[in-house]
């Protein structure tokens, strides 16, 4: 499996309210001006609302296809956040990478900046406020069509005309797809679980969730995270 060379759009967004009740968010982003200076943390200019749960070292940069774009005009008919790049609050947005085609572990190159694949994401309830539709995170979890988060392995900037340019390969037996469907459809697959609990390139939290569902052999909850 390899992966071309692709140019991304790049995104970031300011904390602003999410509807009526006074919750706040970072989702709607906006492409950024160049030159994109990529720290451990994240692009600057960035922000996150719910620093427990978005942003930070392994969760530095949310990459999502703008392949999957149609897909979601299918299921769900217009939405005004499908008219552009950054529906779905991402700060890298492309078309020739996906889910199928993206490991865990890769190593990405952008500009001076290197990058490795370290976990899926798991949609929130924001996406339901953002779309109007009341179970999209759901959706979100159900399709695989999830994206990814990166961690920052070098700082560094990045400008026009850089490309997202795959360097390394740890794990390509474990393509982001496969991680989806192990966490969210083949739930009882424990020789699958422990080997996510050993991946290493893997985010320590998600290695930590494979390790409860073996220790316990129950799904945690997903409600609080997918309804609010």
């Amino acid at each position: 499996m390899t992966l071309p060379s692709v140019e991304p759009l790049v995104l970031i967004g300011a904390v602003a309210p999410l509807g009526a009740d006074g919750r706040v968010s970072g989702i709607d982003k906006k492409p950024a001006p160049s030159p994109w200076r990529i720290c451990k943390t994240g692009l600057a200019g960035d922000a996150q609302a719910d620093l427990a749960h978005h942003g930070g070292p392994e969760k530095a940069l949310h990459h999502y296809p703008f392949d999957h774009y149609g897909a979601w005009r299918a299921d769900i008919g217009a939405a005004a956040p499908l008219d552009a790049p950054g529906a779905f609050g991402e700060n890298l947005s492309t078309l020739g990478w996906t889910e199928d085609d993206v490991c865990i572990g890769d190593v990405v190159r952008f500009g001076k900046a290197l990058l490795q694949v370290s976990q899926g994401r798991q949609p929130c309830w924001k996406l339901n406020r953002r779309f109007g539709v009341s179970d999209m995170a759901l959706r979100v979890q159900r399709s695989g069509r999830s994206g990814w988060y990166y961690r920052v392995l070098e700082e560094g900037a990045a400008g026009p005309g850089d490309l997202l340019a795959l360097v390394e390969r740890p794990c390509p037996d474990w393509p982001l797809s496969r991680l989806t469907r192990l966490l969210y459809r083949d739930t009882g697959d424990r020789a699958t679980l422990a080997a996510m609990a050993a991946l290493d390139p893997l985010a320590e939290g998600w290695r930590r969730l494979a390790r409860r569902r073996l220790e316990s052999g129950r799904i945690e909850s997903w409600d609080a995270r997918l309804f609010g």
